[in-house]
């Protein structure tokens, strides 16, 4: 199945359900699945039906307006308390995602804005809260795709960009952060291709992002993560361009694992590292790295693929899901709302006055 862009979408809600395109089935076969409550949205948020950080964000967004129309079709009374049980699922199912609480707690904000309204008034609010989340991450991406193509010299003889997981549409509610970037920069004529990382364990790289360039027939090259370095040591490649799941207030960027490796090969080679993320995902109450919280996935994860086993039954398996990369290690960070180079705190704040 070809799909153009403004068909690839993550998620779609309509008439109190909330439809996810069960991205472990990609790209060989295409399922949506119907969520219309917030339990199911907690879980197909955990068990990676839907993954992103931004397309997290939306889906907990949907999540807790879809609690609320459940609370509403009880009797009960549309409060912050009454819905405290559906934030908790919802923000308890993958705990590195900022932008998970990021959009939970809009919406609770919201709600607790329209205290004084009648029920009906207060969930048209939460309705509305929601529908901004997803049209602010659209325009978002739109922002970060010109801003970041930008940074990409016409020209240049290392005309080849290297990715890591899949940080496109299926990711957010647009056009993707890293991808869109890749989008926006081969039709200005600034790039020949992709490298794409398979990303291993849950190849996302080879399932999504690969699936997601030949849609739009952008050259891709599907590669081994194993196989970057030699990759980067080519001289090809003139920018690794990565998504991220947070941004601690000093630069750190926690991202999909792998992606501190990346960074580490890039400098080696001389080769500029770029992080692409919306504000959302920037938490200005962590201090650095070293206070993200790490999360541990399932061994079978690792020890399987596909469901097949390909490790000696009972292995032992570390599997974090993400890494950290020093800011000292990024060239630019990329939001919608500015470039900062060589992030610092001091640079990361100032997205914010």
């Amino acid at each position: 199945m070809a799909w153009g862009l403004g068909l690839l979408k993550a998620l779609k809600y309509k008439d109190k359900e909330l439809f996810v395109l069960d991205q472990r089935l990609l790209p060989h076969r295409v399922e949506w699945l119907c969520c219309t409550d917030a339990t199911c949205v907690a879980k197909v948020i955990r068990e990676m039906a839907v993954r992103g950080a931004p397309a997290i964000g939306v889906a907990a967004a949907y999540g807790y307006l879809l609690a609320a129309h459940t609370a509403v079709v009880r009797g009960d009374d549309l409060t912050v308390a009454t819905l405290g049980p559906a934030y908790r699922d919802l923000a308890e199912a993958r705990p590195t995602a900022v932008n998970l609480v990021w959009a939970l707690d809009r919406m609770v904000a919201c709600l607790r804005s329209a205290e004084a309204l009648e029920g009906g008034q207060r969930l048209r609010r939460l309705i509305g809260e929601a529908q901004s989340i997803e049209a602010r991450d659209v325009e978002a991406n739109l922002a970060m795709s010109q801003l970041g193509a930008g940074l990409l010299e016409p020209g240049s003889e290392r005309n080849w960009v290297l990715t890591h997981c899949n940080t496109g549409a299926l990711a957010t509610a647009g056009q993707g952060t890293a991808l869109g970037v890749v989008r926006d920069a081969w039709a200005a004529g600034r790039l020949e291709g992709v490298y794409v990382d398979e990303t291993r364990p849950w190849l996302q790289g080879s399932r999504l992002t690969a699936w997601e360039l030949q849609q739009e027939a952008i050259p891709y090259r599907l590669i081994c993560d194993s196989a970057a370095a030699s990759v980067l040591a080519t001289g090809r490649v003139g920018w690794v361009i990565v998504g991220a799941d947070r941004v601690a207030a000093n630069g750190d960027v926690a991202n999909k694992i792998g992606t501190y490796a990346l960074a580490v090969l890039a400098r080696h080679h001389g080769v500029k590292f770029m992080v692409v993320a919306p504000r959302s995902t920037i938490d200005r109450d962590c201090a650095d790295g070293g206070a993200i919280e790490i999360e541990q996935r399932s061994a079978f994860e690792v020890s399987e693929i596909a469901g097949e086993p390909v490790a000696p039954e009972g292995a032992d398996v570390y599997n974090p899901a993400f890494d950290v990369t020093p800011a000292g290690l990024i060239d630019a960070l990329v939001t919608e709302a500015g470039v900062v180079r060589h992030p610092n705190r001091a640079g990361i704040a100032r997205l914010f006055d």
